[in-house]
């Protein structure tokens, strides 16, 4: 029969304890990564929406909206080993309600005086008045370091939707009057500023 016999010695080596360990063929070290499904099963949580003012804008005014995201943070363990995963945010898609969507790469901030007169970087015109169902999802892209080592890119991205926001949207209207409310107080506009 050819071929080494069970039991039968092969070759010989002199190992030194000073020097490093050599690799048996075949063999990888057994690092935990984290696949994009892994990454995409964490709880990350979903930005939140905001506008200014809340919930409200004027047709052909810019309605400022935003989102309030972070990096987040999670220790995981993969086949014994403890793993930390970012989860980094990286674009924002905005679903406005009118048939119109754009997606960007920053989350916008708040402004607390802002005007309708006022375009922001993430402000949206609505042309039409009523009610429109603002949507939102966030991609995060992911990295991953294991037992301490260096930080390593996952593939893929995860897209996180947010709760979705009801945008009231009004129209203005232009009246000429001779007096105020005091003196009239059921003249136009004095019971609320939004009378037909």
């Amino acid at each position: 029969m050819n071929g080494p016999r069970s039991g039968q010695l092969i070759s010989t080596r002199l190992y030194c304890s000073s020097e490093p360990g050599f690799e048996i063929p075949g063999v990888e070290n057994d690092i935990a990564k984290v696949s994009s499904d892994d990454f995409r099963r964490l709880p990350i949580a979903a930005s939140a929406i905001a506008s200014q003012p809340d919930g409200f804008s004027l047709r052909n005014g810019h309605a400022h909206m935003y989102a309030s995201s972070e990096i987040q943070d999670f220790n995981i363990t993969l086949f014994d080993q403890d793993v930390r995963v970012k989860a980094i945010p990286m674009s924002y898609v905005w679903a406005y309600g009118d048939g119109t969507s754009r997606t960007l790469d920053f989350p916008g901030e708040p402004r607390p005086n802002h005007s309708f007169e006022d375009e922001t970087p993430s402000s949206h015109v609505y042309q039409e008045t009523g009610d429109f169902t603002v949507g939102m999802s966030t991609r995060f892209r992911g990295e991953y370091s294991t037992e301490g080592g260096p930080w390593t890119p996952i593939p893929g991205v995860a897209t996180v939707p947010s709760e979705s926001m009801v945008m009231s949207v009004w129209r203005t209207k232009k009246l000429l009057v001779s007096t105020n409310c005091i003196s009239n107080p059921r003249g136009p506009g004095c019971n609320s500023p939004f009378d037909e």
